[in-house]
């Protein structure tokens, strides 16, 4: 079967899908977006027919796809942490890990409190927004060095109605002289030639590697961070599953106190965060 040619019902659309290599539920999603339909509506009219727009808007998303595109950049949003969230090529995937740095982060915000909170390297705008939404007494603020990163974050906050505020800029730059209760970041730590980096090449490259071991960025936002701290306030990160023991090293050698690791759901070493001293 041509299926470029050929009206494909559903069903045959679907075992297109499976031909191609693309996950079931893939395959399920991009049927949805193209019919404008739910997955429960795909499962009640698996004989009907796709138009000619719908079935060629679907199979150029499933040959996207095929080719290893994330999904999320097809069909334009992510869910993270209970929020629909737009996403391009110009900011990473939010992942289900980084939620870890999320709870981590909502358990020293109190309810009804006016914690001022700082997310660095923000890009979607997914860490910040989340907090905000979680917390809407927080004052928090988002900084990054992409401008169409950051006009995705600002697109986000508005569909939200989230009242974070963005900076443009490199890490602390942007808030020099500014203090905050808790500073959160998701930064670049994949070391440069780094094997995994072929399966991201969708994904962009400045968000994703630090230098030859991966912790360029750690450092600098480590060893700058104090600065922008109220004394008692927290600094948590975001790091490769290997580089745990370094950064809670990192932290200490800028007398850091508390410090402490967090797991994901994989039980991967995920975040290491720790607190300036009072």
């Amino acid at each position: 079967m041509d299926a470029m040619r050929t009206p494909l019902t559903i069903a045959q659309a679907q075992q297109h899908a499976r031909q191609l290599g693309v996950d079931r539920l893939d395959a399920q999603l991009l049927l949805c977006e193209a019919l404008q339909q739910g997955r429960a509506w795909l499962l009640a009219h698996d004989t009907d027919t796709l138009t000619p727009p719908q079935q060629t808007r679907y199979l150029s998303e499933l040959q996207r796809r095929a080719a290893g595109e994330p999904l999320a950049y097809i069909v334009g949003e992510k869910e993270f942490f209970g929020l629909t969230l737009q996403v391009s090529r110009d900011v990473l995937v939010p992942r289900p890990d980084t939620e870890t740095l999320v709870e981590w982060a909502l358990s020293l915000i109190p309810d009804q409190t006016a914690t001022t909170v700082l997310d660095l390297g923000t890009g979607s705008g997914a860490i910040a927004l989340a907090i905000q939404h979680a917390r809407p007494k927080a004052q928090v603020t988002a900084v990054d060095a992409s401008e169409p990163a950051l006009q995705i974050a600002q697109n986000n906050a508005r569909v939200w109605s989230l009242p974070v505020r963005f900076r443009l800029g490199s890490w602390l730059a942007p808030v020099a002289g500014e203090r905050f209760d808790l500073i959160v970041s998701n930064p670049p730590y994949i070391a440069e030639g780094d094997p995994h980096m072929a399966a991201l090449g969708f994904e962009p490259k400045q968000a994703l590697t630090s230098g030859p071991d991966g912790l360029e960025d750690l450092r600098q936002i480590i060893a700058t961070a104090p600065a922008n701290l109220q004394p008692g306030g927290w600094l948590l990160l975001e790091h490769g599953y290997d580089q745990a023991v370094a950064v809670a090293q990192l932290l200490r050698d800028h007398g850091f106190s508390n410090v402490s690791t967090r797991f994901d759901l994989g039980g991967q070493a995920r975040c290491t965060g720790g607190q300036r001293p009072a």
